[in-house]
């Protein structure tokens, strides 16, 4: 299975179309009280873009505009500019949704090319959101679905992250022992067992893992387990039916755990 499937086997997000059209003035999205990052795909005329660190971005081709987090920011566009886009909520749920949106810049800003996969997807999408249909807004969210796994891939393909776990996915070194822990995170994993897939010393492997990725070896697998685990129970298992799969048990048991902790969980939730 290759990088980015592994990536996106654990994770669970939405992506979900709330504007299509022309934009005339100023929508103010993200903020502390969002947890949603926002994808905006502009189609034509001009439109300026201000986070609120000050950054401030005019585009005026087609272009994407990715926020993975809740960051605050505006978007404007003049009656004259005739801003033409697509605005869209993702909302990665916790545990490796959060570990994604950490490994990524908070503003990514890509130009739609006319041959390129994502200018493809994108006239698609372009073409059903300004076009009613039936089964337009199912269309459209998977279409949705589908551009932010190309960006993924443009981001990891080439280099724009630094640190996370995207920058341990790409890293030469570390990039096979990625691969392993995504694909069986129920493993008994240890420093060293890590360490010699990576074909290192243990203390030159655990510098390097948390150089890169951010966190010590061990601390991103006990996460990485969680997210898988707390993944299998958003998605409807039960917890009686998780307990009996060996192969994620004690997954489970670090997620129950760590819900254990938020007080009255076990009344809501009805396990």
């Amino acid at each position: 299975m290759d990088k980015i499937s592994q990536i996106l086997q654990n994770l669970s997000f939405n992506a979900d179309v709330f504007f299509s059209g022309n934009l005339c003035g100023i929508q103010s999205l993200g903020g502390s009280d969002s947890n949603k990052g926002h994808l905006h795909l502009l189609k034509t005329g001009v439109l300026t873009l201000v986070c609120e660190e000050g950054h401030k971005v005019t585009l005026d081709k087609p272009s994407v505009i990715f926020m993975p987090g809740p960051t605050r920011h505006q978007i404007i566009a003049s009656e004259s500019s005739q801003a033409e886009l697509v605005c869209v909520d993702i909302d990665f749920h916790s545990g490796s949704g959060s570990a994604l949106v950490n490994a990524l810049p908070k503003l990514i800003c890509l130009s739609i090319e006319q041959d390129d996969p994502l200018g493809n997807t994108a006239r698609w999408l372009f073409n059903e959101a300004f076009n009613e249909q039936v089964g337009q807004q199912l269309i459209v969210n998977k279409l949705g679905d589908i551009f932010l796994i190309q960006i993924l891939r443009h981001i990891l393909k080439e280099g724009i992250v630094m640190q996370g776990m995207l920058a341990g996915m790409a890293h030469p070194q570390l990039s096979t022992l990625m691969t392993k822990l995504h694909k069986k995170p129920e493993e008994s994993w240890t420093i060293d067992s890590m360490a010699e897939v990576a074909i290192m010393s243990r203390a030159k492997f655990a510098a390097l893992f948390k150089d890169t990725v951010g966190q010590a070896p061990s601390d991103y697998l006990t996460e990485l387990r969680i997210a898988v685990a707390q993944g299998l129970l958003t998605k409807g298992l039960p917890v009686s039916a998780l307990l009996q799969m060996k192969s994620v048990m004690n997954m489970a048991l670090l997620w129950l755990e760590f819900l254990g902790r938020k007080q009255g969980y076990h009344q809501k939730s009805g396990y």
